[in-house]
């Protein structure tokens, strides 16, 4: 498929640099000079759309070439938008990526927003619709899905504890205290629910973890993110979603 931009980042003499960048409308690449600690080796990548958004029946191609002990961070300036349709186009967003041995990808982009009458194709969680309830139903106030994904052996211990603190909170969450009981067996409606849920599982003989969010508030995706990926401040340096 014909590629909208493409960035190759290789090592030269010991530091991680971008040998390759290319990018035409409607995207474009920023590589700034300076986006995280000056003492850390890693390459900061924005990618931005001409008019703030995805327009109708745009196709943006991004291939990623990460060499052997470089890393690389791929974000976004603000929320990707995806304008009104126009004679039913789909609009789509693809990532290719090769990152070499003892390297390091993250890429941790802003929400995609759709406007009424958008069509945007992303596969990433699938929402299936049933022949007795429709997604909203099922969805209700749960307007926001996440996913994250870390795999390798570089990410171990963040993947550990990050599956440690998911199973820690929403144990509490599935675990009513008194007030709430009482709560419950008052109120029609039952209990509050909690703004956000999250779910780990584990893929490719434990090699990476898989973790689902649903929540009420893009906010509340943000805190988790940020409370939970600071780890990786250390490879990147700068924490992301800090803003």
């Amino acid at each position: 498929m014909e590629e909208t931009g493409f960035l190759t980042v290789e090592k030269i003499d010991g530091k991680s640099t971008v040998t390759r960048c290319f990018s035409k409308y409607p995207l474009k690449l920023i590589i700034p000079n300076k986006a995280g600690s000056s003492t850390t080796d890693a390459v900061w990548v924005f990618s931005l759309s001409y008019g703030g958004g995805i327009v109708s029946g745009d196709r943006v191609v991004v291939g990623l070439s990460v060499g052997d002990g470089c890393t690389v961070a791929l974000t976004t300036q603000a929320s990707t938008k995806v304008y009104k349709s126009v004679d039913s186009k789909c609009s789509e967003q693809v990532l290719e990526a090769k990152v070499g041995r003892n390297a390091l990808l993250a890429v941790i982009p802003d929400p995609v927003t759709c406007f009424s009458a958008a069509i945007y194709s992303q596969k990433q969680v699938l929402l299936e619709q049933t022949s007795t309830t429709s997604v909203a139903e099922r969805m209700k106030d749960y307007q926001v899905v996440a996913m994250v994904i870390i795999l390798g052996p570089k990410l171990k211990h963040l993947q550990d504890l990050i599956q440690s603190e998911v199973e820690h909170m929403m144990t509490g969450n599935f675990r009513p205290t008194k007030v709430q009981k009482m709560s419950s067996e008052s109120s029609a409606n039952g209990p509050s629910r909690p703004p956000i849920f999250a779910s780990c599982s584990s893929f490719g003989a434990k090699a990476g973890v898989v973790v689902r969010l649903l929540s009420t508030t893009t906010e509340a995706v943000y805190a988790f993110l940020r409370h939970h990926l600071s780890g990786l401040e250390q490879f990147l340096g700068a924490p992301p979603y800090r803003r």
